[in-house]
């Protein structure tokens, strides 16, 4: 990232939500940066991110776009475990892996780590996920933390794909040359 696109990103939630219509919150600070994404497209960080930007960049404020949905107070995912059956649909979406759980037992959301994206309801096939308000204890919205946390999980999945595809290659490496395997 250059150094407009940095300062654009720091201003930003760091919710990860794609509501403003891009894959994250530096997909986003790049796309305004390169004048291809307008300043009011966050509904997580509304009007005082958008203050925020228009100050950064000399723009004039504007109000949210409503295509990108309102602002609201901060909230987090629930799970009702009573309901939850465990296909671990939930876990690949959560940008920050704030939902812990495993295939077949039950899932949980850690309040403290939910930017409130709301990316796990839609996999969920058996709608136990719900958005609450977000508790006291969980109120401080961190965004370098936020950050942080989504580039480890953007990191992780990097790993995971590149171990599938060594295995792949291993694999069809055994089956085309079967004199030179273990």
């Amino acid at each position: 990232m250059n150094a407009p696109d940095v300062g654009i990103d720091a201003l930003l939630p760091q919710t990860q939500c794609t509501r403003c219509g891009y894959a994250g919150c530096r997909p986003y600070a790049q796309a305004i940066a390169a004048g291809d994404a307008d300043i009011n497209q966050c509904p997580p960080g509304g009007a005082a991110t958008i203050g925020n930007l228009a100050r950064l960049l000399g723009r004039t404020q504007k109000p949210l776009n409503p295509i990108n949905g309102v602002e609201s107070a901060p909230r987090v995912a629930w799970i009702d475990e009573s309901r939850c059956i465990g296909c671990a649909k939930c876990l690949p979406p959560c940008p920050v892996d704030a939902i812990i759980g495993a295939a077949k037992y039950l899932h949980t959301v850690i309040t403290e780590q939910c930017t409130g994206c709301e990316l796990c309801i839609a996999p969920c096939p058996v709608d136990c996920i719900e958005m609450r308000p977000t508790p006291p204890a969980a109120a401080a919205n961190d965004a370098a933390l936020n950050r942080r946390r989504h580039e480890a999980h953007q990191a992780r999945k990097q790993r995971r794909q590149q171990d599938r595809a060594q295995q792949l290659a291993q694999k069809k490496s055994a089956l085309l040359n079967p004199a030179s395997s273990p």
